[in-house]
């Protein structure tokens, strides 16, 4: 039997509707390019120059950085394993750990080396730990990176330093960061303001103000060179909102931190994420031919969070829609019917309901038995 629907319902609720800044003026920007996103939704805020291909610097720490974390989140190395350092790692200059040939340390002092005191010794270290060596992990880092759709990046180092070839935008290093972000325990690094290593003998002090000095900052990358001049991704939370500002080519580091600043401020000041929402948020109920139950509840197989401009009033509906009839068996999880979130007239999202638990279909002894119980019924009915 072709299912159809016979379950509707219509939610109006009352919240702002996505608008995007992109190519409004913000003042305070003085960089070659800038781009601010939101990090759970994805939405560009504002942006300037934010394809063109340049020179990163150390924030090119943060694909290093991802993919240690997916080594760790994925179970191949845990924050408790020991990195041997090779001479090669150790004759690295510029910003540095101090690491010296034939040292261990845990991943865990390394991760605070590269997010805190950007240690181009600790990102050689790691990837030679990691892919046996710098060039091998290089190619992994081009490879997330066509993953991800960064278009516009190349890599040729773990940490930045100036090198033919190596580039990324204002946009890609935004996608790379929000990756990264999607390791919650990354910001227990990049939030530090100052930590130590080797018992204390050695003092981290982070290249990133924002964290001390801006509320609500938690990353992720500075980097500074001749070439790249001062870079940095900026990120911040606030009421459960985290915003993600690239600044590219600032002639000072003063002038980076500022330009963060200034759309980080746009975006708190303007916006606001709605868990409009929830996954597994109950939707109805649909009815269940020759199961167990006579009924199964339906629930958002996903949860949905809405990015508003806080001077908009738009109305947004939830329209459910549930299968008419479904027959038994029935397994939790299975796609039951679909939510769509309309805005003037348009759908704009849908989402899938799913059964919240299975149901069996009924056996011999079930359906011979409500049978007999019918008879008697209609019986004792008749001799009323």
């Amino acid at each position: 039997m072709k299912r159809g629907i016979c379950f509707f319902i219509v939610l109006i609720m009352f919240f702002s509707g996505v608008s995007s800044v992109r190519g409004e003026e913000i003042g305070g920007v003085d960089a070659k390019a800038c781009i601010l996103i939101e990090h759970s939704t994805g939405e560009v805020l504002y942006e300037l120059n934010a394809d063109e291909q340049l020179p990163i610097a150390s924030v090119t720490k943060i694909m290093t950085m991802l993919l240690i974390m997916e080594q760790i989140d994925s179970g191949a190395m845990s924050f408790d394993d020991m990195v041997t350092v090779s001479e090669n790692a150790m004759s690295y200059g510029g910003s540095t750990m101090f690491l010296e040939a034939g040292e261990t340390l845990s991943v865990n002092d390394m991760l605070k080396g590269i997010a805190v005191a950007s240690a181009n010794d600790g990102c050689v270290a790691m990837a030679e730990h990691i892919a046996g060596s710098e060039t091998a992990f290089v190619d992994m880092m081009n490879s997330k990176a066509a993953e991800l759709g960064m278009v516009n990046t190349h890599f040729m180092n773990t940490n930045g330093l100036d090198a033919d070839g190596h580039y990324s935008s204002a946009r890609d290093v935004a996608i790379m960061s929000s990756e990264l972000l999607k390791h919650p325990k990354i910001t227990d690094y990049t939030s530090i303001w100052t930590d130590e290593l080797r018992g204390g003998k050695f003092q981290l002090a982070n290249t990133n103000r924002r964290v001390r000095f801006y509320n609500g900052a938690n990353g992720l990358k500075t980097g500074s060179t001749n070439a790249a001049l001062c870079c940095l991704s900026a990120s911040a939370v606030r009421d459960n909102m985290q915003l993600i500002a690239v600044v590219l080519g600032a002639p000072t580091s003063d002038k980076r931190f500022s330009s963060a600043k200034a759309p980080l401020d746009h975006g708190f000041a303007n916006y606001r994420i709605n868990r409009a929402v929830e996954e597994g948020a109950e939707a109805g109920e649909a009815n269940v031919i020759n199961g167990v139950s006579d009924t199964v509840k339906a629930v958002t197989k996903e949860g949905r969070s809405y990015l508003e401009n806080k001077m908009e009033t738009d109305k947004k509906e939830k329209q459910v829609y549930i299968d008419e009839s479904l027959t038994a068996p029935i397994n939790e999880g299975d796609v039951i019917g679909h939510m769509d979130i309309v805005k003037g007239g348009e759908v704009i999202d849908t989402i899938d309901l799913c059964a919240a638990n299975a149901v069996d279909k009924k056996g011999y002894f079930m359906v011979a038995g409500e049978l007999i119980s019918s008879m008697l019924g209609i019986n004792f009915g008749e001799n009323s």
